[in-house]
């Protein structure tokens, strides 16, 4: 007869109103499963996030974090997580400085006068690496609004339009996130140019729908403006949760911005079993 599954810490976060449900592992082994992450996403069943974060180790790194959207699909990716994560994690150190490990690689993270930055990596802007299903310019896709294709170590689709208000985001974002371009679907932006130097952004993610801020989408949405020559590339990412700064420089993009932990909670062991 097996056991009873322990009781199981977490703890709440969010950046800009993008939120995130948070499992250290490092001091034993959590096997999260598709079932288990949609089972965890459910805001009215379970706990509720638009991604979950696991903290593990690293060896060439202070920690290593995974990620799970709320419909149980893997991401390889979450900026305002990771940075969250990371501001968590340098108050308990009490460091300045830290290196992540994801799927996308080395993140650098570091504390800076607005909250945490981390730097997200150099994007994708061939095709192979967003990807898509062929070969094209991402600068201009061949989709009804001239979107821009970038790869944050996942997909994105960036549409520009007059008035990010007007549009219905939520028939928009379902429509494009598995367009045949997109093998693995995509996240989907729309984008108000404000000025050189700021942008109006609302954000469609994959496998969670509409949210307040996205880290990665931030990313995208300003290297696809730099790239059209809209903006610079140093903008201020308005979304509907804050405010959120994206810096593409030569080392990779930086994203910066406000962080909270919010509370701290304990899965109860009736429930885990009841997954079982």
């Amino acid at each position: 007869m097996s056991s009873a599954p322990a009781p199981l810490p977490f703890m709440k976060m969010h950046g800009a109103g993008n939120d995130f449900m948070v499992i250290d592992a490092r001091e034993g082994a959590v096997a999260v499963t598709p079932a288990l992450a949609r089972a965890l996403g459910d805001r009215h069943r379970g706990v509720g996030f638009d991604q979950l974060a696991v903290i593990g180790t690293g060896a060439d790194a202070d920690l290593g974090l995974a990620f799970w959207n709320a419909d149980g699909s893997p991401s390889a990716t979450c900026g305002n997580a990771t940075r969250c994560i990371a501001a968590w994690e340098m108050a308990r150190r009490g460091t300045r400085r830290l290196v992540l490990r994801t799927e996308r690689g080395l993140l650098a993270a570091e504390q800076d006068a607005g909250g945490v930055r981390v730097n997200m990596g150099a994007p994708s802007l061939g095709w192979q690496g967003v990807p898509l299903a062929r070969a094209m310019d991402t600068l201009h896709l061949p989709i009804a609004g001239d979107p821009v294709a970038t790869g944050m170590g996942n997909p994105h689709c960036t549409f520009f339009v007059e008035d990010a208000e007007a549009v219905d985001l939520p028939a928009f974002g379902a429509a494009h996130e598995h367009h045949p371009l997109f093998p693995e679907r995509t996240n989907v932006e729309v984008v108000q140019v404000l000025g050189p130097d700021a942008i109006r952004l609302r954000i469609w993610e994959r496998g969670t729908g509409v949210t307040l801020a996205s880290g990665s989408c931030s990313c995208a949405a300003a290297v696809a403006a730099a790239r059209r020559g809209l903006t610079g590339r140093r903008v201020e990412v308005q979304v509907d949760g804050g405010v959120l700064t994206v810096d593409w420089r030569d080392d990779g993009v930086w994203l910066a911005g406000p962080t909270a932990h919010v509370f701290d909670g304990v899965l109860a062991a009736d429930f885990l079993a009841g997954l079982e």
